[in-house]
């Protein structure tokens, strides 16, 4: 058929299965592949300039998915200084990353599309999975990208294939497995503002059916904000990380792969006042404590990296997870078996009152803690027939608890609470090739959820509370594509997400919020077309998407009414949101030693219904905020505005040239890497307080590389026109007079720095 013949029937060594790429062997040491590895997957391409991706849960060319991806490997993540989980921002056009105090609030969005609450039991609307592992507890998510394959952004709907928590897409993280023979490879990364990373990978086979890969990584940096009280740096990162994979192939129909992955870190936080704490901005209204008190030696301003804080800030984590992945060749299609198994622990502590005083001392803390035990058992058919399948069953326990503890003088909180779900769901997707060139696409997945939770207030006489809810639901997908020649592809598609009820847990849990029931389920549904080109013997890659979609029962904090006329702040469908857009990457191989590309993301995103938002802190009744009216609090109609975390315009671009230096077994490497993010509003509330303007970031890296690889070592800058932004913005003004006060969160690069990165291979 027409899609055998695209891609030749030879696979690298090791290569298991389309839905195990972490067990796959290195792509740069092919062996013979067994049957079971030939019939689960789409043959690997021999041709340089083709792209494999796992985004169906086979591996396909990327140029023959009707699907919005972004791909992204791991000598990019090098090139563009992405180093952990935070910085893709940088390299996705259509993906936002937004920091918090610590990992559990942070948030993804894709479109402009994210989750903004930070309840115990709400899940991501931006699903993650590793090496088809999904990744329950987003904090999970936040860690180093060392020894990276590639990482697939997966914009729009994915819930048919990959559940509940993709309602707005997914990021699909791949590290490489062992290859044929033994390799060494040694990393290193120190800073002029002195941070330190060492690490290294080696890998081989342990016998002719048993291959294994280990990796290490150990970083430490102090951070780019000073706390004067102490005399310390702060906002900074320590952690040690460690993965291993196990690869067994006893014979031609059976192989067995056994994942690993520990991490045990910390961070640090200090959150600088940007703008306010102006003379009259007293702490907690209190004349005697002025910023000249409270904050002794701060200069306010945008370039303030100075706090003053005599509480420590931050995060203590630890996490380990283990997965067996099993694939058995029934003679044409494989079956598949991955299991896994997660905990994880996060403790939280933050200067609540984000002064040096004395009195009021007021802190917060607490701990989080996650387990998930996760099945999915699949049947993908051969790739080279005209009607292809991937049918499976998946089956999830997920468990969350939480501690938290805020006081002792304003703001008072001591509670507990868990939040568990079991999860069992169907799904299949169906491709058949009726015309030479005509592929069609049907999805669906059908899902049980049961969700629960306990709620006990210590401090209000230990009121507990407790409930469950059950759902049922499908989601599914359609598409039809047509090739018409071997490097240009229509496609059109249809999709819908869900993303599953869920309870309220957080700070004011009470017995109106337990009888509200849970928040109903957020769902949405999206048209995209698209179409993906290659020209010049596929040396030039051309894609563009064009996308629209809508969400409704819009989970967000918002303000609900019970039937007894009563009303609160709280998790509650608020609205529908409408996001449409236009996507571009591009890729292009000038020469043999210069590669470029590019990306860029339109966005036009649009709240078409919040009737009862929150208002913005001081936001006036000429501001649009309805004043309160006996016990209903002042609320705002945010209809027309932008979604928090969706700027217009977003784009990155990179290239690299690496000329030969005379005889020399060298290369010389000169990278470059731009992005540039539009105007971004990090509050719902569309608060004045919280916009970051429009910026650019550029890096720049210079040194020499091995001709076969076996070492690299450049010189690089980051942020080389010293550009000045923000993470995440936070409008305290509430804590001090009611005057503005503004914090930011600061990113890795908020300073330009330089650096020495080396590698070695043997």
């Amino acid at each position: 058929m027409k899609i055998s013949k695209r891609i030749p029937l030879a696979l690298l060594a090791g290569s298991i299965l389309s839905s195990l790429p972490a067990a796959t062997y290195a792509q740069d040491a092919p062996q013979a592949a067994t049957p079971a590895q030939v019939s689960a997957q789409a043959p690997t391409p021999t041709d340089p300039y083709t792209i494999v991706i796992t985004a169906q849960k086979r591996v396909e060319n990327v140029q023959d998915v009707p699907v919005a991806v972004q791909v992204i490997s791991g000598a990019q993540l090098e090139a563009n200084g992405v180093r952990e989980f935070s910085e893709l921002t940088k390299v996705a056009p259509s993906l936002i990353v937004r920091p918090s105090d610590q990992p559990v609030n942070a948030s993804l969005s894709i479109r402009g599309i994210g989750t903004f609450a930070f309840s115990i039991g709400v899940e991501p609307s931006v699903a993650v999975q590793i090496d088809d592992v999904p990744i329950a507890f987003q904090a999970r998510a936040f860690a180093d990208l060392s020894d990276i394959a590639r990482i697939e952004v997966l914009r729009g709907p994915q819930s048919t294939l990959y559940g509940k928590s993709a309602s707005a897409g997914l990021i699909n993280i791949i590290t490489p497995g062992p290859t044929r023979d033994w390799t060494v490879k040694a990393h290193a990364l120190a800073t002029t503002d002195s941070e330190y990373t060492i690490g290294g990978t080696v890998s081989g086979p342990l016998s002719k059916d048993l291959g294994i890969r280990v990796t290490v990584n150990h970083d430490d940096f102090n951070g780019n904000v000073h706390n004067l009280f102490t005399g310390e740096k702060v906002n900074g990162r320590k952690f040690t990380s460690a993965r291993g994979k196990l690869v067994w192939s006893p014979g031609s129909a059976i192989t067995a792969t056994v994942g690993l992955d520990y991490i045990k870190g910390s961070t640090t936080l200090g959150r600088p006042f940007i703008r306010g704490l102006g003379p009259t901005a007293f702490l907690r209204g209190n004349v005697a404590q002025p910023p000249s008190v409270f904050a002794p030696g701060v200069t306010v301003g945008p370039d303030n990296q100075d706090v003053s804080n005599n509480a420590p800030a931050g995060t203590r984590y630890d996490g380990f997870g283990q997965s067996l992945k099993l694939a058995a060749d029934l003679g044409g299609p494989t079956l598949m078996s991955i299991t896994s198994h997660d905990r994880y622990k996060l403790d939280d502590f933050l200067d609540q009152d984000d002064t040096s005083v004395a009195a009021p001392d007021n802190r917060q803390g607490g701990r989080f803690r996650s387990r998930q035990w996760t099945e999915e058992l699949r049947l993908v058919s051969a790739s080279d027939q005209p009607l292809r399948y991937t049918l499976g069953l998946f089956f999830a326990d997920i468990g969350y608890t939480r501690r938290f503890v805020r006081g002792p003088v304003f703001s008072q909180a001591d509670w507990f609470a868990t939040s568990g779900s079991n999860q069992a769901a169907a799904f299949g997707q169906l491709d058949y090739e009726f015309l030479p060139g005509t592929v069609a696409t049907a999805g669906l997945r059908y899902q049980h959820e049961k969700v629960d939770y306990t709620f006990r207030d210590v401090r209000n006489g230990n009121a507990f509370f407790s409930g469950d809810a059950k759902e049922n639901f499908a989601t599914y997908r359609i598409a039809l594509r047509h090739e018409f020649s071997r490097d240009f592809m229509l496609y059109g598609s249809y999709s819908t997400g869900h993303k599953g009820q869920t309870f309220d847990l957080s700070t004011g849990f009470n017995a109106q919020r337990a009888s509200g029931g849970p928040v109903r389920p957020e769902k949405s549904r999206n048209i995209e077309f698209g179409a993906r080109s290659q020209f010049f013997d596929r040396r030039l890659t051309l894609n563009l998407t064009l996308f629209d979609a809508r969400y409704r029962d819009f989970q967000a904090q918002g303000i609900e009414s019970f039937p007894d006329g009563t009303v609160n702040y709280r998790l509650a469908n608020v609205g529908r949101i409408h996001s449409k857009g236009v996507e571009l990457e591009s890729s292009a191989r000038i020469a043999n030693d210069l590669n470029v590309a590019a990306s860029v993301a339109y966005l036009d995103a649009i709240i078409t219904e919040f009737p009862f938002a929150q208002c913005y802190a001081a936001q006036t009744l000429a501001q649009g905020c309805n004043p309160a009216v006996g016990a209903t609090p002042a609320f705002q109609n945010l209809a027309g505005a932008r979604p928090a975390q969706s700027p217009k315009w977003k784009l990155s671009a990179s290239g690299e040239y690496t000329p030969r230096l005379g005889d020399m077994p060298v290369t010389g490497l000169v990278q470059a890497a731009y992005s540039y993010t539009s105007r971004i509003n990090f509050s719902l509330s569309q608060d004045p307080e919280t916009i970051q303007p429009g910026f650019g970031i550029l890096n720049l890296a210079v040194g020499v590389r091995g001709i076969s690889r076996p070492y690299e070592i450049a010189v690089f800058v980051n942020n080389v026109f010293d550009q000045q932004y923000y993470g995440n913005l936070i409008n305290s003004r509430g804590t001090y007079n009611n005057q503005i006060a503004t914090q930011a969160i600061l990113p890795r690069d908020f300073r330009r720095y330089a650096g020495v990165r080396a590698s070695y291979s043997f």
